[in-house]
């Protein structure tokens, strides 16, 4: 491999590593907005966190917590795979020029 193409995948790695951790972020913001609009309307409040003071019971901390956890997770794992198959298809098709 000559070192321009060397120097080029590297910078598509680079880039894709970049979009992938922006893309997941994103993402994750995304989910734990939709869990506090969708827990508001369900609720009539906010979803608790573990910081707050007051009548919160532990059954709605874990609640809220775990619906959290598992929608930020799933929209980081799918955020992760589309990056993934964006930059294959634009390595192929850089590839194919």
């Amino acid at each position: 491999m000559s070192d321009d193409k060397h120097d080029d995948d590297t910078k598509q790695s680079t880039l894709a590593k970049i979009v992938g951790a922006l893309t997941a972020v994103a993402a994750a913001w995304v989910a734990q907005q939709v869990v506090a609009q969708g827990w508001k309307a369900a609720t009539g409040h906010k979803p608790p966190k573990p910081e707050d003071e007051g009548d919160v019971r532990f059954r709605e901390i874990a609640t809220a917590a775990a619906l959290t956890g598992a929608i930020v997770a799933l929209s980081r794992v799918l955020a992760t795979h589309g990056t993934a198959k964006f930059a294959a298809r634009v390595n192929e098709k850089r590839s194919a020029s």
